[in-house]
């Protein structure tokens, strides 16, 4: 498995600011140790090259911590940095410029989606799909649009939020075939989600890869909290 994976770090993390205000979302403190500490220890256990991070607000602070741990982490360690937001797309975009890998991964920077790495990169390729998503099956999918798949796990529609709905949810994990998102005459920002996904999704072989898996996103107080008593316990999750 040849991989690269870029990590979506550069937000403002709006919702966030009431608990986490003095630093980046994918820094926030989650029982002594920052997000971004259990994202990169959720990858060791993949081949993967080389961890690429975009970041952009307060990035001097992620490539402090980055810098001062980068013997922890036995992957090359890379930084694309945005001088203004570029949007989701657009930091995506930026980032390959330091990957040569014919697929790569995208991951956010502030959900940890405990995807089996190595299986849904199988999947996008026996699927040959261009964009495969990590999707989770949720009870309660309030905060999230749904995803709904067809018979043969392609991505047949995305919905928008809805309230006491159940079912597919877009895990914030993919797997992106290279030549089929860089033949996009994208702008300089755009939204990997509205941009690329939602408008290319009958021009390109986008697929569904399930799994129910532990998943959490925590951009807002609540989610924040949880993952305080969650990480507890990180190694069973």
């Amino acid at each position: 498995m040849q991989l690269d994976c870029i990590v979506l770090a550069g937000g403002l993390g709006t919702r966030l600011q009431s608990v986490v205000s003095e630093k980046p979302k994918c820094l926030a403190d989650i029982n002594g140790k920052p997000f971004l500490f259990y994202l990169a220890k959720q990858l060791q256990k993949y081949t993967i090259r080389k961890l690429i991070f975009s970041v952009g607000y307060k990035k001097e602070m992620i490539k402090d911590y980055v810098e001062k741990h980068v013997d922890e982490f036995p992957f090359e360690i890379l930084f694309a940095e945005e001088e203004e937001p570029l949007g989701t797309g657009g930091a995506v975009l930026n980032a390959l410029q330091y990957s040569d890998t014919e697929d790569f991964l995208v991951m956010n920077g502030d959900t940890f989606f405990n995807v089996d790495i190595h299986a849904l990169y199988a999947f996008q390729k026996s699927k040959m799909a261009d964009c495969t998503l990590a999707l989770k099956p949720l009870q309660n999918t309030d905060r999230y649009g749904l995803v709904t798949l067809n018979d043969s796990d392609e991505i047949e529609s995305f919905e928008e939020k809805k309230e006491n709905t159940s079912g597919l949810i877009n895990g914030g994990v993919y797997c992106v075939y290279r030549k089929a998102f860089e033949n996009i005459p994208f702008t300089k920002k755009f939204s990997f989600e509205k941009d690329f996904l939602e408008k290319y999704i009958s021009e390109r072989n986008m697929v569904g890869f399930v799994q129910n898996a532990y998943f959490i996103d925590i951009g807002i107080p609540d989610d924040y909290t949880k993952a305080q008593h969650d990480f507890l316990n990180y190694t069973s999750l």
